[in-house]
């Protein structure tokens, strides 16, 4: 099976590309596509997108869904396609979010198998969600910031994530401006997913992400 896989900024896409490998082995193939931002789901779903706003993931969405749909209908059964769109819920209502993400794939003149999974509440929650990982990556990372986490919780997730690995935590990082912070958040990617583990993450959308996965690979071998 092949894999097409949208996240929004090219943290999660370094994080992604070492760890969906972990998840589907080495008899499947992806793509992961990363943009410079979430954006906003357009009011016209079939509305032509400006050259600025190509760069934001939920922007460009119902383009790309379609675009997708019309370029894997007439794959085999026996190498099929899919879409997994990954983004963070950040302050949304997740029902409601669903629901949108839903109504845009719905607009599609023909549907690719889409899977929406949403890191609660940014995809920090995914490191946290393996506190082993981080201190194999940050051994002086500090245990009472990262034991009082609570997995997925609405909290500030990446400022919990400095509190306790950058030194001078999250009040120096944001003084220096998002570009560090997007920098920083690069690093973390690249030290603590090597050493994460798959089947053991306490995140539940990190478990929601990984259920997909195997669900749709499951569904290839029972056809």
């Amino acid at each position: 099976m092949h894999f097409e896989i949208l996240v929004e900024d090219q943290s999660g896409e370094k994080t992604l590309n070492i760890l969906i490998p972990k998840i589907i082995g080495n008899e499947h193939t992806f793509n992961v596509h990363s943009y410079k931002g979430i954006g906003r789901i357009p009011r016209n779903l079939n509305a032509n997108l400006t050259d600025a706003n190509r760069r934001f993931l939920l922007t460009q969405l119902p383009k790309l869904l379609d675009g997708y749909g019309k370029t894997y209908a007439g794959y085999h059964k026996n190498y099929q396609a899919a879409v997994i769109v990954i983004c963070d819920l950040d302050d949304k209502c997740l029902t409601k979010f669903r629901n949108e993400l839903n109504n845009i794939l719905n607009n599609c003149n023909t549907k690719p198998i889409t899977r929406f999974c949403i890191a609660i509440e940014e995809g920090e929650a995914w490191f946290l969600g393996d506190i082993q990982a981080i201190k194999s990556a940050y051994p002086k990372a500090k245990n009472k910031i990262l034991n009082a986490y609570k997995n997925d919780a609405i909290c500030g997730t990446w400022e919990c994530l400095a509190d306790a690995i950058y030194k001078g935590g999250s009040v120096l990082l944001s003084k220096k401006g998002w570009q560090a912070v997007g920098l920083e958040k690069s690093r973390w990617a690249e030290k603590i997913s090597p050493h994460m583990n798959v089947e053991k993450n306490e995140s539940p959308s990190f478990n929601y992400l990984r259920q997909k996965l195997n669900e749709l690979l499951a569904s290839i071998t029972l056809e």
